[in-house]
């Protein structure tokens, strides 16, 4: 064996964190497939690898036998006793066989299954850096795209964003930079396989996380999501600290920290309201900006009746129904709108909830709407 192949092996030890051991481990059984392939032989052999002295020595292994069957595999007693009198029925006999010029050919599969090996490795230390990164957000480029997906380079992979998880409002060019979110990470043949998107739900809550502090910190935590990507999302938040304003502290100082996630998502509207346990107050809240006068709910089947202003149904029910289909998302509630008109020649409004409602709107500090008023 060569100094050079000696030295690689340290190198790969250090720097690839292969055990030496491994690498050795895997030479020696390439070189018994290599030394039967190549001197068509048949028998049992094992390979003796010796890092001190650089050398690489065959040898044959033949089970003791009384009655020999097959001499590539078997050696009598008799014979066996001729090489060392202590053998006995059913011990294994060396002998070396080393080809006179196994060396050139050792020293080629060696290289092939070093080679192969750091390969392995360096995949299998990029899969076990980015499965711990899954449902994380992280910043890519993009290198390519065909009819079905978009190629984003993370570095030492590239990761795939398949057409259904690309924004509608957005295209893509070679070497735009953008943030992706991980949704999943596989191992393949090929190596490993990051899988990304820009429509998932966790990119809006990772992109909240990184920009405001209070919700990194666990001061404010993001209760619930619903978001159509690229048109319209709303996220619900709540404070542990009742001294925290939640909905203030995701808007920051002149709507300066949601304006930066509204700009990277291309524009996307942000509805940013107050979570409540109480579902009257919470799906009040989901529904801005429309006001809501009243919320009767129904527990048995979770759906909710909610009465606005005659002069706001359009905007509680919000184009194609987007912000009631939203809110429903949101709060995980069946939502069902009626004009204060309809509602009270049904009969149904005003009720007990509706002072509940007109007081929590008289505080007015249920949520923020950070998206054009046009509907």
């Amino acid at each position: 064996m060569s100094s050079e192949l000696l030295d690689a092996l340290e190198v790969l030890e250090k720097q690839k964190g292969i055990s030496r051991d491994v690498l050795i481990e895997a030479i020696e059984a390439a070189l018994v497939t290599a030394y039967k392939r190549n001197f068509n032989q048949a028998q049992n052999v094992r390979v003796d690898l010796n890092l001190d002295t650089g050398t690489m020595l065959v040898y044959s292994r033949k089970d003791v036998v009384e009655e020999v069957e097959d001499d590539r595999l078997q050696i009598s007693l008799e014979d066996a006793h001729a090489i060392n009198p202590v053998y006995e029925i059913g011990d294994i006999v060396e002998e070396e066989v080393t080809p006179g010029n196994f060396g050139r050919i050792a020293a080629q599969t060696a290289k092939q299954v070093v080679t192969q090996r750091v390969r392995e490795a360096e995949r299998g230390l990029i899969f076990e850096e980015y499965v711990d990164r899954a449902d994380d957000i992280v910043n890519g480029i993009v290198e390519r795209m065909d009819a079905r997906n978009l190629y984003v380079g993370l570095g030492k992979v590239e990761a795939v964003l398949p057409q259904t998880e690309q924004m509608p409002n957005e295209s893509y060019q070679p070497h735009d930079r953008i943030k992706v979110y991980i949704t999943k990470v596989e191992r393949t043949t090929r190596g490993p396989q990051v899988f990304v998107s820009r429509t998932h739900p966790g990119l809006l809550r990772r992109l909240f996380e990184n920009e405001v502090p209070e919700i990194y910190d666990g001061i404010v935590e993001i209760k619930s999501i619903a978001r159509e990507a690229g048109d319209r999302s709303k996220i619900s938040v709540h404070a542990t600290d009742e001294e925290v304003d939640p909905v203030g502290s995701c808007v920051g100082s002149r709507g300066g920290r949601v304006q930066t996630i509204v700009n990277e998502l291309g524009g996307e509207k942000i509805d940013i309201v107050e979570w409540s346990e109480d579902p009257v107050v919470f799906v009040a809240n989901a529904l801005s900006p429309s006001k809501v006068l009243d919320v009767q709910v129904s527990e048995d089947d979770k759906s909710t009746t909610v009465v606005v202003p005659d002069y706001q149904l359009s905007l509680a029910i919000g184009k194609r129904g987007q912000n009631a289909r939203l809110a429903a998302k949101l709060t995980g509630w069946k939502i069902d709108i009626k004009s204060e008109t309809d509602a009270r020649e049904l009969g149904i409004y005003p009720s007990a909830e509706s002072a509940a409602i007109q007081s929590a709107d008289d505080e007015d500090a249920d949520g923020f709407d950070f998206y054009d008023e046009e509907e």
